[in-house]
C-alpha cells in the first residue's frame, strides 16, 4: 500500500510540475518568468556510477555564476572557458551525499549549450548499494528564490522523482 501511495504521489508531483511548466510557458512572452532545472539521475549497473544530466537556462546560470564570481562579463556558449566556474558552482550545490553524510566525489565531464539551455554532465562513482544516499540540489536557488530543480533518478529500474526547492534541497533516495 506504501508503495502505491509513494508511486501515486510521484505522479503527481511529475503532472505538477508539467503543468507548472506549460501554463509558465505560454504565458511568458520572450522570456521566462520561471526558474527551473531538470536533471536525469542514471545508475549505470556496469560502470557502478550515476550518470547525471542537469538542464538549467543558460541566462539563470550566466547570472548565478555573475554573482556566485562577482564578474558581470560571463557568459555561457559552447567551447568557451567557463568550464571550471561551471564544475566548482555545481560542486558547491548539487550532491550525492551518504549516509555518514559526506558527499560522494564526482568527475565533471563538461557542459553543452542548446537552445536557451545548458547541459550539465556528471558522473558520480557508486559501488555499493543506495541505502540512506540523500540528494542534494540547490543549484540557482541562492539566486532565484522561487527557484525549482525537479530530479528524475532511475536505479535498478526504478523511477522516482523528487522537487528540490527553497528549504527543501536534500531528499532521501527511496528506491
Amino acid at each position: 500500500m506504501r508503495s502505491k501511495i509513494l508511486f501515486l504521489s510521484n505522479k503527481l508531483l511529475v503532472l505538477h510540475f508539467i503543468f507548472y511548466i506549460l501554463y509558465s510557458t505560454f504565458c511568458t512572452a520572450s522570456a521566462h518568468d520561471f526558474h527551473t532545472s531538470i536533471t536525469r539521475l542514471e545508475y549505470n549497473t556496469k560502470a557502478k556510477t550515476f550518470e547525471v544530466s542537469i538542464r538549467l537556462f543558460t541566462d539563470d546560470l550566466e547570472k548565478a555564476l555573475r554573482k556566485a564570481n562577482n564578474d558581470p562579463k560571463i557568459v555561457i556558449v559552447n567551447n568557451d572557458k567557463n568550464d571550471k566556474l561551471v564544475e566548482r558552482y555545481v560542486r558547491q550545490y548539487f550532491a550525492l551525499i551518504t549516509p555518514q553524510k559526506q558527499k560522494k566525489p564526482f568527475t565533471y565531464i563538461g557542459k553543452e549549450q542548446e537552445g536557451d539551455a545548458t547541459w550539465i554532465y556528471i558522473e558520480i562513482p557508486v559501488g555499493e548499494t543506495i541505502t540512506g544516499y540523500t540528494i542534494q540540489n540547490a543549484l540557482l536557488i541562492d539566486t532565484f528564490a522561487d527557484q525549482t530543480n525537479l530530479v528524475n533518478a532511475s536505479y535498478q529500474s526504478q523511477k522516482k522523482s523528487y522537487l528540490c526547492k527553497k528549504d527543501d534541497v536534500v531528499h532521501l533516495l527511496e528506491f
